[in-house]
């Protein structure tokens, strides 16, 4: 519903929100009672205040969030149904360690210095006196969100849809309601890849060689090496750090590397599919890693591209001729292992299928291929790597082409039973929903009694 950024500020305001519920139970001997002035509501152990409703209201207005259709009845059911979903994952030992949750954690931080600028300006925006007390009420928003996560997704993981289920759910819809399904195209591509040459590979060995002796035989700053050295976008101006655990998102190579070294050691040159690396271990927090790395890329000489250019454009020759086929040359002559065995057909990231609706394109494939027609393959194009590898050059067609038009069982099967296993899985959450709501202890405040929640919190 809301983006990382945006759950994380909601979140602070709640942690703030529960230190002054915390002010307003006010125990004494002669009565023993508690105050609920200015609570929401509370499920199991948590507690939401009114303000806290508020506040995250106003913050997501003021990041920008579209709150059009967001009610304050509708953002209080939110926050207790991740509540309830917390609350009963410690209750079934579905649990997350704090490892996970400080290299969440760290990784949120390093996101917002590095949108904010400085360490200080994250601290000034979220009015915290300093890092420690910053990173523990970080601490406790990631653990409530990954316990609900985790509860969520033990709720609906075993779930599946049979094609008679699946046939079930689409008769099942009438006629005049079934889904427009928008525009959609199905994309093949041949990728070449220019490789450095050996003598090349070798200078950015033997430099980085220079660097890790440099290091360890003189002291140098690791820190200021990789701001001044690596060609890695993603980490040289923070001096190359990263946090990590083994579930972080890194090549294979890399997190081999990584965790094969113990603290203050730096790697031997290895390669990936970026480039050349050193890593260096600053700090080992049990699974979680604090590592600075230098990558180098090798440079490719301008030979190689224009071998690259002209081989690419042989190939598409020889397919207008009739030579070979375009899947037939994609499975022989393409680097690109992921789509050469599939006709060079590229996969949709959202839902592994293999076509792409226009209207959610990533913007740079659109523009690869908004202009070719039905049939056409285009010249030899210049593709960048945004992760900082070096560039390929491929050529593409349109495979096939759906206009926009309402949903037809075998056509469209694959959305079709995406769609009845979401209603599927929604069931289920409303059952478990249901089944929780009415165990758990919960209370509504008055004020909150006539919201028209989308779940039954209100008992008789």
């Amino acid at each position: 519903m809301f983006g990382p950024l945006l759950f994380l500020i909601a979140g602070l305001l709640q942690v703030h929100g529960q230190d002054q519920a915390a002010a307003t139970i006010d125990s004494t001997e002669t009565t023993k009672r508690i105050k609920l002035d200015g609570i929401a509501a509370v499920i199991g152990d948590y507690v939401i205040l009114d303000s806290d409703v508020d506040k995250t209201l106003i913050d997501l207005k003021s990041q920008g969030a579209s709150t059009e259709d967001i009610t304050r009845c509708g953002l209080l059911g939110k926050l207790m149904e991740d509540r309830l979903y917390a609350h009963q994952a410690v209750q079934d030992s579905l649990l997350v360690s704090d490892d996970q949750v400080n290299a969440q954690s760290d990784r949120q931080i390093q996101q917002l210095v590095a949108q904010v600028g400085s360490m200080e300006k994250v601290l000034k925006f979220y009015k915290k006196p300093d890092v420690e007390s910053f990173r523990s009420e970080l601490f406790e928003i990631n653990k409530l969100r990954m316990l609900s996560e985790k509860m969520q997704g033990s709720i609906v993981e075993e779930i599946e849809v049979t094609p008679e289920e699946v046939r079930q759910f689409f008769n099942k819809i009438p006629e005049d309601e079934r889904p427009v399904f928008g525009a959609e195209l199905e994309i093949a591509q041949i990728v070449k890849q220019p490789t450095a040459p050996e003598a090349e590979k070798q200078k950015v060995i033997d430099r980085l060689n220079q660097i890790k002796q440099d290091v360890e035989d003189n002291d140098a700053s690791f820190n200021v090496k990789a701001i001044l050295y690596s060609q890695d976008p993603g980490s040289k101006s923070k001096g190359g750090f990263y946090s990590m655990t083994r579930e972080t998102p890194f090549v294979k190579e890399f997190k081999d590397v990584a965790f094969s070294l113990q603290e203050g050691e730096i790697s031997e040159p290895f390669e990936s599919p970026f480039g050349y690396h050193i890593i260096y271990i600053e700090k080992i927090r049990g699974q979680e890693l604090d590592l600075r790395h230098i990558l180098m890329i090798p440079e490719i000489p301008q030979s190689a591209i224009d071998a690259a250019v002209k081989e690419l454009d042989t190939i598409r020759k020889h397919i207008m001729d009739g030579k070979y086929t375009f899947a037939e040359a994609a499975l022989n002559f393409s680097d690109e292992k992921e789509t050469k065995n599939d006709g060079g057909g590229l996969r949709n990231p959202i839902d592994y299928g293999s076509r792409f609706e226009l209207t959610n394109m990533d913007p740079a494939l659109y523009n690869q291929v908004r202009n070719l027609k039905d049939g056409e393959i285009s010249r030899p194009i210049k593709e960048d790597d945004p992760r900082g590898g070096p560039p390929k050059f491929k050529i593409m067609k349109i495979s096939n082409r759906y206009d926009e038009h309402k949903a037809e069982f075998a056509q469209d099967y694959i959305k079709i039973q995406e769609l009845a296993l979401r209603e599927k899985q929604f069931k289920a959450i409303k059952e478990w929903m249901d089944e929780h709501i009415e165990d758990t202890y919960i209370h509504v405040n008055t004020e909150n009694r006539n919201c028209d929640f989308a779940n039954k919190w209100v008992k008789e």
